[in-house]
């Protein structure tokens, strides 16, 4: 069998495929935050949990989701895994932030925007941190 010749990566590939993975990772985050919210509000409407209580799980809702599609991003990058998990936590603060602006014409960040960022940042930093990718294995 002939073996296959690999082409050369362009410099700028790999920066980009890293790119397109953070983003993807922060769309997979900003699906399960949006998901776990849905649960959240279900829950307070239900009157199992008290709104008293929902700034405290949306910031832990915000770093689950950050953390989830920090793992998508950092198991798919090929380097600087811490910055590509809070790559992904900023992704999910600026989707948050969109949807908010949308939803709410005349929303600020001072409304409890700066617990929201810190809470996006740290779960993709978490996820930086603490998932490592799979050993290469050797060829014999």
């Amino acid at each position: 069998m002939k073996k296959r010749d690999r082409r050369p990566e362009e410099p700028g590939s790999q920066w980009l495929n890293t790119v397109c993975v953070v983003l993807k990772g922060g769309v997979l985050a900003g699906v399960v935050t949006i998901l776990a919210l849905l649960v959240c509000a279900v829950l307070v409407s239900a009157g199992a949990m008290p709104v008293e209580a929902m700034y405290g799980s949306v910031l832990a809702v915000c770093v689950l989701g950050a953390l989830a599609g920090g793992i998508y991003a950092v198991c798919r990058s090929g380097s600087g895994r811490l910055l590509a998990g809070v790559g992904v936590g900023a992704v999910l603060f600026l989707l948050l932030l969109t949807a908010g602006l949308i939803a709410y014409r005349g929303a600020s960040v001072a409304n409890g925007g700066a617990g929201i960022l810190c809470a996006c940042l740290c779960g993709g930093a978490i996820a930086g941190i603490l998932v490592r990718r799979p050993k290469k294995k050797r060829r014999r």
